[in-house]
């Protein structure tokens, strides 16, 4: 017994020390952001609250906006934000749940790198093209269910009708983006 136990504690040892260098690894450099940047960080994070993300995820997506390559493991971001590794795992759920990151494994490592997508504005709005084509023809459905006359059935026309009209101008817009970003 007493030698199958020192048999594990190196082992325990190396696998601690593997895991402390890979965290150490993946904030090393990425997590070296000045105080402007926090400063960006935190004040676009709060608009991201303003307009309906929750706070974690907003403060993450940010992060990602400013790193060098658009994409960090949950050890730097915890560092960078100093929020527990916990928190970082409900904000890219969150995220990657709502399409604006990817999870991805870093070669050679264990470790998940959360990045966000080449153009993730456009996929983001590509994505809720098709929600408010889902949102339109409930709507719809609920106009007869309420009765075409009646006042609900009037808002509820309406409000298909907008995203309806949304939906026209989203497409035509998001063609004149893929244009619009080739001169940049």
């Amino acid at each position: 017994m007493p030698q199958e136990s020192q048999q594990q504690a190196p082992r325990q040892t190396r696998q601690t020390q593997q895991r402390e260098e890979e965290r150490a690894g993946a904030g090393a450099v990425e997590v070296a952001v000045d105080a402007d940047v926090m400063a960006f960080i935190e004040r676009f994070a709060a608009q991201l609250v303003e307009a309906g993300m929750p706070r974690m995820p907003s403060r993450v997506f940010a992060a990602l906006l400013v790193s060098p390559d658009g994409a960090l493991s949950s050890a730097a971001l915890a560092d960078q934000l100093q929020i527990s590794p916990a928190a970082v795992s409900g904000a890219v759920r969150y995220l990657a749940q709502a399409g604006l990151i990817l999870r991805e494994r870093d070669p050679g490592s264990r470790r998940e790198l959360y990045r966000l997508h080449n153009d993730q504005w456009f996929e983001t709005f590509t994505n809720r093209e098709h929600m408010l084509v889902r949102w339109e023809s409930t709507l719809r459905t609920g106009v007869y269910s309420v009765g075409e006359d009646s006042d609900a059935g009037r808002r509820l026309a309406e409000t298909a009708a907008f995203f309806e009209f949304l939906q026209r101008e989203l497409t035509g817009m998001m063609e004149r983006w893929r244009v619009y970003r080739t001169t940049l």
